[in-house]
């Protein structure tokens, strides 16, 4: 479950920046929009992209054998891109997002951005949501200490096998790991 969240969040607060750029970059509206349509596209992103990419990417398969290295290529691009596009679409649906402009900057423009920032975020992602995790894990503990006068009352073999549930170790294998670590 922690990983579910750590990634939504750092995949919605990836989103506010993408949409953002596109409302710098394009006619579009965002405005105070950008709060819902960050959640719209972080849901899309997260249940949508991968059902459409699998879909486009067999329908693709069919006639992998007959493109050239650079025709595949091509192929990939032009489905990254589609997807892109749907995800958009999705975003302007079901937000407040208002378009403006002719159809190149309203449909044409923000799914290349939106590509663009799915490259970057793939580089970062592991930066990002380990920060993310590490804000959840500061979150949980303040609220876990906030708790501490029931967690005072327990015993100390309670305490040892919650331990155990966070990491799965027995008491013998974390002492093995910690004289492991010593030599």
């Amino acid at each position: 479950m922690k990983s579910w969240i750590v990634r939504f969040a750092s995949l919605y607060v990836f989103n506010v920046v993408v949409l953002l750029v596109i409302g710098l970059l394009t006619p579009a509206h965002v405005g105070w929009a950008v709060i819902w349509a960050a959640l719209v596209m972080a849901l899309a992103e997260l249940v949508v992209r991968p059902l459409v990419t699998k879909a486009f990417q067999s329908a693709a398969a069919r006639s992998a054998g007959e493109r050239t290295k650079t025709g595949e290529w091509l192929v990939q691009a032009v489905i990254v891109l589609l997807v892109a596009a749907i995800v958009w679409l999705i975003t302007v649906l079901l937000s407040g997002v208002d378009l403006g402009g002719s159809w190149f900057w309203a449909f044409v423009l923000p799914p290349v951005i939106i590509t663009i920032g799915w490259f970057v975020y793939a580089r970062v992602s592991g930066r990002l949501e380990k920060t993310a995790g590490d804000l959840y894990d500061r979150a949980d503990a303040s609220l876990s200490a906030r708790s501490g006068a029931d967690a005072a009352a327990t015993t100390p073999a309670a305490a040892a096998g919650r331990q155990e549930l966070n990491d799965g170790l027995t008491p013998e294998q974390r002492k093995m790991l910690d004289d492991l670590g010593k030599s």
